[in-house]
């Protein structure tokens, strides 16, 4: 535990946090197997609410507790390149070179990898893809993690990992200057939506649960969005491309705002499992 504190920049309050809530969790994990080969499980939550570090304690945990073998994929990961989202601009909306919403990932690759893992083999291995934000691209493959079979628990986690789409009606009307600015006909979320139902959706069904992180408002995931980026700047080499300044963050929130806030109205009576946090970041429930 001491070990994972300092891998992941947290306070020793952490600690609690774990003991009292994602460790009972873990727990539960074989009984949800239930005699299956491998167990999915997704992870939802917005920017800042800790998916990452949920999903790599779940890692740690099942594999010290069971010695399950466990392969973690962010739904980041399988953003397209930057080449691929400048044709995409291109050819539907200028909005879909920015990286983020549904339409932006490569969801047949996302797939296929799940279709991989499930079958892999003992003696069997493969790389699980990276995107580096730093430079809003595809990492080198030489970066790329090796995971060996077989896999007892897969975990995808991600900001819209088990978000349904809205109805057609719905987004009509722009919720923000975005929206209303440079998508005044709906074209592009339009596009977002009919993504999500038609790409998206059918992944998230093969989920056998779904977590829940619950911001308290949106307010909140803007703020935390931009100390993310502070931690992202740190730990960057200078010069990097990706990194965005409090303009250009508070700018890019909004390409998440539409779809987050259906998933604080929605998911938490959807989730099997919903941890709700306060202003703090602090588990409340």
């Amino acid at each position: 535990m001491a070990e994972f504190l300092s891998q992941h920049r947290l306070p020793a309050e952490f600690r609690s946090i774990a003991e009292q809530h994602y460790l009972p969790l873990a727990k539960r994990l074989p009984q949800m197997r239930d005699g299956k080969r491998q167990l999915l499980l997704g992870v939802n939550g917005a920017q800042g609410t800790g998916k990452s570090t949920l999903a790599d304690f779940l890692r740690l945990a099942t594999a010290s507790m069971f010695d399950w073998n466990v392969a973690v994929l962010s739904i980041d990961d399988f953003y397209y390149t930057l080449a691929e989202r400048t044709t995409l601009a291109e050819e539907v909306h200028p909005l879909l070179k920015t990286r983020g919403v549904p339409g932006t990932h490569d969801t047949d690759m996302l797939a296929g990898y799940l279709e991989r893992l499930q079958q892999l083999e003992n003696g069997e291995q493969i790389t699980l893809p990276r995107f580096d934000k730093s430079i809003d691209d595809r990492a080198d493959e030489s970066r790329w993690p090796v995971v060996k079979g077989p896999v007892d628990l897969v975990i995808l986690e991600g900001w819209c990992v088990g978000t349904q789409a809205q109805a057609d009606a719905e987004l009509l009307q722009p919720i923000n200057a975005l929206e209303r600015d440079e998508d005044p006909d709906g074209i592009w979320r339009q596009y977002v939506n009919n993504q999500l139902r038609a790409k998206y959706e059918p992944i998230f069904c093969r989920l056998d649960a779904l977590i829940f992180i619950g911001a308290p408002n949106f307010d909140a995931i803007l703020r935390w969005r931009m100390e993310q980026e502070e931690k992202l700047a740190a730990s960057s080499p200078a010069g990097s491309s990706g990194l965005m300044n409090k303009q250009q963050i508070t700018r890019f929130i909004q390409f998440y705002e539409r779809l987050t806030k259906v998933n604080l109205a929605t998911l938490p009576d959807k989730a099997d499992f919903v941890f709700r946090l306060d202003d703090s970041h602090a588990i409340v429930s």
